[in-house]
């Protein structure tokens, strides 16, 4: 069995969906459940008509829940046609008449916008998304059966970031799952579960992705698959350099690095019990199935020491500490790095420096306050826009060679700091913001000249397309991809 989760851009719309669905026909042969998301932009919908419920804004509360009706409803005419008005009548509608209830009681002041009535009421999204798909497999030819994810994800009652419990959680996927029968596709929503009570919770960010990994781990999946609008991990962020490579594969701890330092595409905490298990995940384009994306698992390709991508993240202050006497620094150190931790300051980067130390550091509101508390021995000195950028790979960080490759090619940036990151699998850089984009291009061009094919994809890649009447093959570029004649 697999898992294939399908994020809020996979499912917008109704042409969405069933390209979603000719992508589990193809994998129907091994037993797929599938796991959504809300409906494209559907969650912050809610959270906005929630929003205004309880600042007594009625008429934009009803306005906003109006608009998110009429868009399931259209959608799920176009996908079920002349099935959809039963199912309107016995899904939707319902469901709208409840957040109708929820929103009245919110804009009139019966109730208060609890955590547990903002659960509550985003949960919606994927209770909606879920049947609907469910129906368009049945309609498209797929033998699917809709589950209710709060029936199977027990949660604690740490509403709006409900912990599962998943002793509990994997013995009742154990007792569901495996017996709807082998032609059967399991579908469900992600970011919902419910507590042992059975009052309903979300998961917090990143939670259909948790949903996912849950799931497989609870079945013992031979694979987890998550399907969002990306070709899958890249070696430099597209927002930042557009020319970068796909990454074949990559360990937990790359990964886990790589979402550390801003990349977008997976947090490893989310897929923890996947992770535990050794169950690999893989992260697929729903837009263009026929790459094969990125597999993360225990051990990936490459030698220890190759750099696998370049990760970065802006809004980060570098504070630099100068002290008279050295044997006071360890003590400082510590000390204010617990006062970091206490604050939930996150610190990217240590540089320890003859006659001092620097930290980058999350931006924060409370910093210039903390700062005030060091000693006033210490010298502060802070500098703030600035950015971390790193490289990311096995062994990265005990290889000498690659920190002087490293800082010559960034001899034309004003590196401000630089040292090892959290751990070997990392090297960090902090430069300038307005210099971000120039530091990840020469790195780039360092690292990513000459490429493994074993390890990466090509800037351009030959993948074979369905045959044609013209018989064509798509050219796949690193920031999109074109159709050319066949050779």
């Amino acid at each position: 069995m697999i898992v294939m989760k399908f994020g809020g851009s996979s499912v917008e719309s109704a042409s969405a969906i069933e390209k979603v669905a000719s992508i589990v026909k193809a994998h129907q042969d091994r037993r797929p459940v599938v796991v959504v998301s809300a409906m494209g932009k559907t969650t912050d919908g809610l959270v906005a008509a929630a929003d205004h419920a309880a600042r007594g804004n009625s008429y934009l509360a009803w306005r906003q829940l109006g608009e998110l009706r009429n868009f399931h409803i259209q959608e799920a005419q176009r996908l079920l046609r002349s099935q959809a008005q039963v199912f309107i009548e016995q899904h939707i509608n319902p469901k709208f008449r409840e957040l109708h209830v929820l929103l009245t009681s919110l804009a009139e002041g019966d109730r208060q916008l609890t955590p547990e009535l903002r659960d509550e009421i985003l949960s919606y999204g994927e209770r909606l998304s879920s049947q609907i798909v469910a129906a368009a497999f049945n309609r498209l030819g797929i033998k699917a059966a809709h589950l209710d994810a709060r029936r199977l994800i027990l949660t604690d009652n740490q509403f709006t970031h409900a912990e599962p419990l998943y002793w509990e959680t994997y013995a009742k996927l154990r007792r569901t799952l495996p017996y709807l029968g082998e032609d059967t596709v399991a579908v469900m929503g992600g970011f919902i579960g419910a507590t042992e009570a059975g009052a309903t919770t979300t998961l917090g960010r990143g939670g259909s992705d948790l949903t996912a990994s849950i799931v497989g781990a609870g079945i013992c999946a031979d694979e987890i698959q998550i399907w969002t609008d990306v070709d899958g991990m890249l070696t430099c962020d597209p927002r930042v350099l557009e020319r970068g490579h796909r990454v074949r594969t990559i360990s937990y701890r790359e990964a886990e690095e790589m979402a550390r330092l801003g990349a977008k595409v997976l947090r490893p905490a989310t897929v923890a019990p996947a992770i535990r298990q050794r169950i690999p995940i893989s992260i697929r384009n729903t837009r263009r199935p026929e790459v094969e994306g990125t597999q993360i698992v225990a051990k990936a390709n490459g030698s220890n020491g190759t750099v696998k991508s370049i990760a970065c993240k802006k809004n980060m202050t570098v504070v630099h500490l100068d002290v008279r006497h050295v044997g006071v620094l360890p003590s400082i150190t510590e000390g204010l790095g617990s006062l970091f931790a206490r604050h939930n300051i996150t610190v990217e980067l240590v540089q320890a420096r003859p006659a001092g130390v620097s930290f980058a550091i999350a931006d924060s509101a409370v910093l210039p306050e903390l700062l005030h508390k060091v000693d006033h021995s210490v010298q502060v000195r802070v500098e703030e826009e600035r950015a971390v950028v790193g490289l990311v790979g096995e062994g990265v960080g005990s290889t000498p060679s690659l920190m002087s490759r490293a800082l010559s090619a960034l001899k034309g940036i004003n590196v401000r700091m630089h040292s090892q990151g959290s751990s070997l699998s990392t090297l960090c850089f902090a430069v300038p913001e307005t210099d971000l984009p120039g530091a990840v291009e020469c790195l780039h061009r360092e690292f990513f000249s000459a490429v493994d094919p074993e390890v990466f994809a090509a800037a351009r890649e030959i993948v074979e397309v369905a045959p044609g009447a013209d018989r064509q093959r798509s050219l796949v570029l690193a920031g999109g991809s074109r159709t050319v004649p066949a050779l």
